[in-house]
């Protein structure tokens, strides 16, 4: 019989034990010399005769049995085997875990690489959201959270998220959305978190007593110190915001500690040109205090003054590696690390995530413009292409499963030799959707560069195993 090795990836631990990464089932396998030894020898496109290489063994009775294990696994499968059905969808409609209220279209910022406002925008306007009301108003706020309630199923614990522009340009709504939210919350009994992405401008003392009161995720978006900040995050006459969110983010930071609050976390958006990561990453976290930051390259069009060309890409997975050195032997001391990046990833591959869609824009989440319209995800509400009904009247089901049949993963046949699909699934919609004009294609303009974080992950977390293995207990579930 013809056999040969499934789509999979080698890396190696701290010492003498490989792995192996198996892309049909994210598992991941160790192995020793020859055991390794076979699955290389099996890494052929047209495979390999089983009876003739069991022949060349020297031990046969045990290379038998080696490679039988290793059959069991689905690591080695037999030539044009027929792959079993994977379903499309899971049952809909699909219950909601998560809504991101946009409650306002407007910003006090004008950031030269802003996605809703500037060259990538989905919609005609000044913005990509300048045709639609400039704030959610109450009535649709407490709409959203029937919605949500209405649409979560058996779920005992639902997320609401509250965005923009600036999300605080509209605390009103966001406290008419919790206030409402906790009182129907209790009356079904369940339970809800909330979370909330700022540029930190708006931060008052108010502001702060009430996100900390009711416990929200905060996540500021910054890109560094003064002078990165200042780089692209300015006013709308030009002035830096550097000097106006600092001191505020330092009362939340101390607020929030005083009330043992969730983990703070900075957003960093990385362009042309911009800091070291590492730099980057303690003078958030010593200086200012965060407890956690996750970096994101730029999302734009072809062109662009800010944008990472392949240089940029290059230089970033080299600063990521130097990072994660850091967080590697914080893990080995059993301590935690605030390169949220890594975390996400080293998570998603210690639980087996093997996504069929990149993220739950769709299926567990959705996005609710400031009329109620409700999109994919935030970065799609008002975009008519997208829409898929409006919280007063319900949701489109059809709409959101056409959507989610044509995005699976299995629809993109770049993806179907790339060891990374468990964990990327093709990519963002929203960059999809700007650099190819259709949300559900592939991001092949940054597959490398998957391929490369992805490769970082399993590498940081071989040599993890090898060393404190109890370390990844803290993310398991029950």
């Amino acid at each position: 019989m013809q056999l040969r090795t499934v789509l999979h990836r080698r890396f190696r631990g701290d010492g003498e034990t490989d792995f192996v990464y198996v892309a049909t089932s994210a598992a991941i396998l160790g192995v020793d010399a020859p055991t390794g030894a076979i699955v290389d020898a099996f890494a052929t496109a047209s495979g390999r005769d089983d009876e003739q290489w069991l022949a060349e063994q020297p031990d046969a009775a045990q290379a038998a049995s080696s490679l039988h294990d290793l059959i069991d696994l689905g690591v080695i499968r037999p030539v044009g085997e027929a792959q079993a059905p994977r379903a499309q969808l899971p049952p809909m409609p699909f219950p909601l875990a998560t809504l991101v209220l946009n409650v306002t279209n407007k910003c006090n910022l004008s950031c030269t690489y802003c996605y809703e406002y500037g060259e990538d925008r989905l919609t005609a306007g000044t913005g990509s959201k300048g045709a639609g009301k400039a704030r959610m108003e109450d009535d649709t706020a407490r709409q959203s959270i029937d919605f949500l309630l209405r649409n979560c199923g058996d779920r005992p614990q639902v997320s609401i998220t509250f965005f923009g522009g600036e999300t605080l340009l509209n605390f009103p709504a966001i406290r008419t959305a919790v206030e409402y939210a906790e009182q129907r919350a209790t009356a079904l009994r369940k339970r809800v978190h909330y979370s909330l992405t700022t540029n930190a401008t708006l931060l008052t003392d108010e502001v702060i007593d009430f996100l900390t009161q009711h416990r929200f995720g905060i996540t500021v978006s910054i890109d560094g110190d003064q002078k990165e900040q200042d780089r692209h995050r300015t006013f709308q006459k030009g002035v830096g915001s550097f000097a106006t969110i600092a001191p505020r983010i330092q009362l939340l930071v101390a607020k929030n500690k005083e009330r043992k609050g969730r983990s703070l976390g900075a957003r960093v958006t990385l362009t042309a040109g911009a800091a070291p990561v590492p730099d980057t990453y303690r003078f958030l976290t010593q200086e200012l205090g965060f407890d956690e930051v996750g970096f994101a390259p730029v999302t734009a069009g072809l062109g662009r003054t800010y944008a990472l060309g392949e240089l940029g890409y290059e230089r970033l997975l080299r600063e990521f590696g130097e990072l994660a050195e850091d967080y590697i032997a914080a893990a080995i001391r059993g301590e935690s690390h605030g390169f949220a990046n890594l975390g996400d990833l080293l998570r998603e591959l210690h639980q087996g995530v093997n996504k069929a869609h990149p993220c739950g824009a769709g299926l567990g989440l959705l996005g609710v413009s400031t009329e109620g319209d409700i999109g994919l995800c935030h970065r799609f509400v008002e975009s008519k292409d997208h829409e898929l009904g409006n919280v007063a009247t319900g949701l489109d089901e059809a709409a959101r499963t056409s959507f989610l049949q044509r995005a699976h993963v299995d629809t993109k046949t770049d993806c179907t030799k790339c060891f990374a699909r468990p964990l990327c699934a093709g990519g963002c919609y929203h960059e999809a959707h700007v650099r190819y004009g259709d949300a559900t294609k592939a991001n092949l303009h940054y597959c490398e560069w998957i391929r490369g974080f992805v490769d970082l992950g399993l590498r940081s977390y071989g040599r993890i195993l090898s060393r404190n293995p109890r370390f990844f207990a803290r993310f398991e579930t029950s």
